[in-house]
């Protein structure tokens, strides 16, 4: 399916900050999978179809944990959303990868536990999910970070784990000697979902800091480093929606033809379509409704 409407996602500091985008309606959903975070707003950036949604809800209420990633999802498929861009605070695992950079992952790893990752509870559905992020939207992104000031990294593995604890020293070291680049708490498995509803997908994550793998400085007490902390994520944040601005036009622009993100399904549904009941059928009509 063509682009017809943009979803995104913002995380730690975007979040707060998707007002800042554009202003538009505000739509209160309860789906299968009870309600949102918040309320999913619906209008045009720069005459562009887009949908915003905080994923920790207005003063960040939900825990990476208790995020309600499928009511999210199915939101804001329901509102017509094809193609979606999400943000996730992180810590890097890479010298290279400096706080107030900006990644464009391409990997995930899910060490996630206590979430729901699929829609699919009745029946059984496999998705395809080697390349978890769609290459056409993730190019797109990359090129919106590359036209800020950041300094922009292409591709990266990004671990999910469950928290709300941050790493331990030794989990922090086992994450790099994976070749990892970044940890977060957030993109699994709201990236699983997004390919179970056939969106088009792509991250842009945000460094805040170096993990616990690298020492802090000793001139730094736990007031001054949570303040450089909170100071890196803003300055991470104004670049990130400068990115998404770009992104907006881009995406409008260019993903006017099918993708095979949209067709996830097409080979993933593997129970027998008769065994699955009306009541199901119509309860899932967003995600499935085009394979009857």
């Amino acid at each position: 399916m063509a682009f017809q409407r943009i979803g995104i996602i913002g995380g730690s500091g975007l979040g707060q900050a998707l007002g800042q985008l554009t202003h538009g309606q505000e739509h209160w959903l309860d789906t299968p999978f009870g309600k949102p975070s918040g309320a999913i707003v619906t209008g045009e950036l720069g005459g562009v179809p887009v949908a915003l949604l905080a994923r920790h809800g207005a003063g960040h209420v939900h825990s990476p944990t208790h995020v309600p990633y499928r009511a999210n999802l199915f939101g804001l498929k329901t509102l017509g959303v094809t193609h979606l861009l999400c943000s996730t605070a992180v810590g890097s695992l890479r010298e290279e990868i400096a706080p107030r950079d900006l990644v464009v992952p391409d990997q995930l790893i899910d060490k996630t536990f206590r979430r729901q990752s699929t829609f699919f509870d009745e029946f059984a559905v496999h998705a395809e999910l080697a390349n978890p992020f769609c290459s056409k939207l993730r190019g797109i992104v990359l090129e919106s970070a590359r036209a800020t000031k950041a300094k922009v990294h292409d591709g990266g593995t990004l671990v999910v784990m469950e928290g709300p604890q941050f790493s331990t020293r030794a989990e922090s070291e086992l994450h790099r000697s994976w070749g990892a680049h970044l940890i977060g708490m957030t993109a699994m498995p709201e990236a699983k979902l997004a390919r179970e509803a056939e969106l088009c997908c792509a991250y842009l994550s945000l460094p805040t800091d170096y993990d616990c793998w690298r020492p802090h400085p000793a001139t730094l007490d736990s007031h001054a480093l949570l303040q450089e902390i909170i100071g890196n994520l803003e300055a991470a944040t104004a670049l990130a929606l400068e990115t998404l601005r770009k992104a907006v036009q881009l995406v409008a622009q260019r993903c006017t033809d099918d993708c095979s993100c949209q067709k996830a399904l097409s080979l993933g549904l593997w129970t027998d379509k008769s065994k699955i009941s009306a009541e199901t059928r119509e309860k899932l009509k967003p995600l499935i409704g085009r394979l009857f």
